[in-house]
């Protein structure tokens, strides 16, 4: 089993995709640009000012700065109360810490949405450490986020894992010095997860358990026993 373990948030732990999506096309709309949700799905989990370099190359530095703010805003009054855990999620960090590990949140969140999803984990007993956008402002692949949160755990990358939704935060983790693995909530394929890096794809946090315990890849393995004896 691994030491450390590095939780992405949003799309891994919380079911937010489609309102982060939502708010950001929101956001997007109010200042002229209309791009189609399939576009914005490629993008999801990838720093927002990236994001918008790439979904409306032709948008000033200032254009992507006030959208981004007006997405928070958005975000934060029309989508953030509909956002619920994952179903599990919960369970997982309760697994992984009562079993010795040292568990750490990296997000680019922050404020009052940052605030919103601790509350909403309610996970706090299991977890060591937070990486959040108030420590850094650069979003993944940038592996700077991921890096504040091993140190703060205080353990080596190869004693590390870092678990997420989507290729950005394998990349993050990797390059930060970890192991990556990936869940499959955020909609992206299992192809595109290992491709990135992730040593071991799940459906989600309870089928990626064994691999989280065993450190080995593979196959999904059946949870039964493990809960039982949880």
């Amino acid at each position: 089993m691994f030491e450390g373990f590095i939780f992405d948030v949003e799309g891994t732990l919380l079911d937010s995709v489609a309102q982060n999506q939502r708010s950001l096309q929101d956001a997007l709309e109010k200042c002229g640009y209309r791009v189609p949700i399939q576009t914005l799905r490629l993008y999801s989990g990838l720093d927002g000012d990236q994001t918008l370099q790439l979904a409306v190359p032709d948008a000033s530095e200032a254009e992507r700065l006030a959208i981004l703010e007006d997405r928070r805003a958005i975000y934060e009054r029309d989508y953030l109360p509909s956002v619920k855990p994952l179903e599990g999620a919960r369970e997982a960090l309760r697994i992984l810490a009562e079993r010795g590990g040292r568990i750490a949140l990296a997000t680019d969140c922050k404020g009052l949405s940052f605030t919103r999803h601790m509350l909403l984990l309610d996970a706090g007993d299991y977890i060591a450490a937070t990486a959040c956008g108030d420590d850094l402002e650069h979003g993944r692949p940038d592996p700077r986020l991921v890096g504040i949160a091993l140190r703060k755990l205080g353990l080596a990358g190869a004693q590390t894992v870092t678990v997420g939704d989507t290729p950005y935060d394998a990349e993050a983790g990797i390059e930060a010095g970890t192991k990556a693995a990936g869940v499959l909530t955020g909609g992206f394929s299992e192809n595109v997860l290992a491709e990135a890096g992730c040593f071991a794809v799940a459906r989600d946090l309870r089928s990626l358990l064994p691999n989280l315990l065993s450190g080995v890849g593979g196959s999904e393995g059946s949870q039964s026993d493990l809960l039982r004896s949880a």
